[in-house]
């Protein structure tokens, strides 16, 4: 199998798209995941030979397999993907991929945390009065009041916070910038933070903001730890992770009656399909609003459920 193509399609997503090591990662697993099922079930021995019922029946594998229909869904796209840019480059004659379609996937609503367990996770909760209480408390902070990304918060530098006029650079995905607003309380946080950190570590205005307990650069494992961490002691949602942070800071600007475009550009998502999912709890706020208050609302039903039928 040529590993000349993959291998030209990775360098061309790290250096031309410049894409995260943890991306990459993932496209290269499925783009192997494929080639090792294709050579082995179908004896196949280069991607020129692919066709749509090949990567049908692969699809159909990992699906008896148990994988979730996410799971799926990502590897078609990295194999969609990887098939754009051969034919893109004439590596290629024809996509394969124009005739496969993924299995459905299931609506899913965010999972977020309500406002007072934010609360308490913020206000209430007690962290050490050492450099790991300090960082802990202002991770946490920064997370949930700017809805930044695992990777992002990762990435911060201490420059890209002005307190001067209260905004913060975040570098996201694709190597997209974005400004966001930063409250002024924070500043306080800040300053406490950095003190603890010159206390340990000395002079670190050049070096990522947050540190490990050993002053190295944080890692996408120590921050989900961190955040599980403490999640769990205000909150039994099932997942702890720093996304759920995330998903809590866009819910509740949806539910204050936020522009639905302004969430995206916080966000940096892309598209404003990514964003409207926040608008789930709204709508619901909504309906009981309009159901307790209008005239002719039926306190009995409900506005999500069916029309009764009349003859």
């Amino acid at each position: 199998m040529e590993d000349t193509y993959l291998d030209s399609f990775l360098s061309y997503l790290k250096f031309e798209k410049r894409y995260s090591e943890h991306t990459l990662s993932a496209y290269k697993n499925d783009l192997h995941s494929f080639l090792e099922y294709i050579v082995k079930e179908k004896c196949l021995t280069s991607i020129l030979e692919v066709r749509h019922f090949h990567v049908r029946s692969w699809l159909v594998s990992m699906m008896q397999s148990g994988l979730k229909p996410k799971t799926i869904h990502r590897k078609k796209s990295s194999l969609q993907s990887f098939y754009q840019f051969l034919l893109r480059n004439k590596l290629c004659e024809q996509n394969p991929m124009k005739k496969v379609s993924a299995p459905k996937l299931p609506k899913r609503l965010p999972v977020f945390i309500q406002e007072n367990q934010i609360e308490n996770l913020l206000d209430q909760l007690h962290f050490t009065d050492d450099f790991e209480g300090v960082r802990d408390n202002y991770l946490l902070e920064l997370l949930y009041v700017t809805g930044i990304r695992r990777n992002e918060v990762i990435e911060l530098k201490t420059n890209d916070l002005d307190f001067s006029n209260f905004s913060m650079k975040i570098l996201g995905k694709g190597n997209k910038e974005r400004i966001v607003p930063i409250p002024p309380y924070l500043k306080a946080i800040h300053e406490n933070y950095q003190n603890y950190k010159r206390l340990k570590f000395g002079d670190s205005s050049n070096i990522p903001l947050f540190l490990t307990d050993n002053g190295e650069k944080m890692y996408p494992k120590f921050v989900y730890l961190k955040v599980r961490k403490y999640l769990t002691f205000v909150s039994t949602v099932e997942k702890k992770s720093p996304h759920v942070l995330r998903h809590s800071f866009a819910t509740h600007l949806s539910d204050k009656g936020a522009d639905i475009n302004a969430i995206k550009n916080l966000l940096g998502h892309a598209n404003l399909a990514a964003t409207q999912v926040y608008l789930h709890n709204t709508i619901d706020q909504l309906k009981k609003v309009y159901n307790q208050a209008h005239p002719k609302a039926k306190k009995d039903n409900d506005l999500g459920d069916e029309p009764t039928k009349t003859e």
